[in-house]
């Protein structure tokens, strides 16, 4: 088992293009990190320079104590799992996993014995005779990701390994790679632009944007307190809603002021949440006081319930029902408050239909305030 650091890790390409810029990250030994963000971030080029199918343009990157810029993939005593699985066609199960065992000049009998122990953690042992296109998809996961286990490595790269994948099958696939990590006790890094899977799997989660991390952390903390609009926008579905607003006081006390301006046509409406006392924070917020911010709401932070609505003594809104998603246990209420699209997540016993007008709370407890030219948070 292995920890890795990377140390201030760029890659350039030829014509200044920088894929990744000054990447630092300590992994633990036995971590399962997850790399996620939009498609073009960076997450599979820094994993593809883990596993040496990149060359590091600058920086240092060590697997345990050993700093393994200039060795070979074959010698970072690393596998890696590809998008496509990469079987062999013409191999059978049994042979495509067998196959990086016999290139180390493993004997036969100890192949034989890894490949079975692989095959019976993975539940593939009745397909070891099978050629690949026999497979279902969720089968070829398993037998790539059998064909990595039998090498007993230090790290386990992941690249995208279940977006060739139906939704239900995706689902199991996360659960069985969740158990195949705290089975095995090994270091797994993996890459994902789907922030479900890093949500439910990772250990910690580092995302990226643009070949910046953005931000690492825990699962919980990156939802609970986002660094930025970026991690705040990404993680979480449905997204958070982000209202264009401004901080204002009102009777010696913060609010944000948010709504519609009057206009020949129609006079325009505004709506106020009081900052209760967990959020004022004097320092961070006296110099935004009457300018634009932006307001961040979880969509399960707003309630179309009686019960939120009549102890709410702040952040009650009008809006009206565009759409609304049964979800089966939930309902999406999609919602037009003035001109501000907001969608809430609310009750499956919700009454609300599509072009009702309702009242809503939003909970000024759980809000978030960015700056508007930065996009940093000022307030969690």
């Amino acid at each position: 088992m292995a920890s890795l650091s990377l140390k201030h890790i760029y890659k350039k390409y030829a014509g200044g293009v920088v894929a990744v810029s000054d990447f630092c990250l300590e992994v633990k030994d036995k971590e399962f990190i997850i790399f996620v963000g939009p498609s073009g971030c960076g997450k599979s080029t820094t994993l593809r320079m883990i596993a040496g199918l990149e060359e590091i343009t600058d920086g240092e990157l060590y697997i345990g104590n050993r700093l393994v810029n200039d060795i070979a993939p074959k010698d970072r005593d690393i596998a890696m799992v590809f998008q496509n699985y990469a079987l062999y066609p013409h191999m059978t199960v049994f042979e495509n996993m067998a196959f990086g065992l016999k290139l180390r000049k493993t004997p036969k009998d100890q192949i034989a014995r890894k490949v079975e122990e692989a095959a019976r953690i993975l539940d593939i042992s009745h397909l070891l005779d099978r050629k690949p296109k026999a497979l279902s998809g969720g089968q070829r996961q398993r037998v790539a990701l059998g064909r990595a286990l039998v090498r007993e490595p230090q790290v386990f790269l992941l690249d995208e390994p279940l977006s060739n994948l139906d939704a239900k099958l995706r689902a199991q696939m996360r659960t069985e790679i969740a158990l195949l990590h705290k089975k095995l006790g090994t270091t797994f890094i993996y890459v994902t632009h789907d922030q479900t899977e890093a949500m439910t799997m990772a250990d910690r989660i580092v995302v990226m944007k643009d070949g910046f991390i953005q931000q690492v952390d825990t699962p919980q903390t990156l939802y609970s307190y986002p660094c930025n609009l970026f991690v705040a926008g990404f993680i979480g579905s449905p997204q958070m809603n982000f209202i264009d607003s401004k901080l204002v006081k009102i009777d010696g006390k913060y609010n944000i002021e948010f709504g519609s301006e009057d206009t020949k046509e129609r006079r325009g409406r505004k709506f106020y949440i009081e900052l209760p006392e967990s959020k004022v924070n004097e320092e961070a917020l006296a110099p935004y006081l009457n300018k634009e911010i932006i307001t961040g709401v979880r969509p399960e932070c707003i309630h179309d319930e009686e019960m939120f609505i009549s102890t709410a003594k702040t952040g009650i809104i009008e809006a009206t029902v565009n759409v609304a998603e049964m979800m089966g246990a939930e309902t999406y209420l999609y919602l037009n408050c003035e001109g501000i699209n907001l969608t809430a997540r609310v009750s499956n016993r919700s009454t609300a239909r599509p072009q009702d007008v309702i009242q809503c709370a939003l909970d000024a407890n759980r809000i978030h305030i960015f700056d508007k030219e930065t996009e940093k948070v000022i307030i969690n």
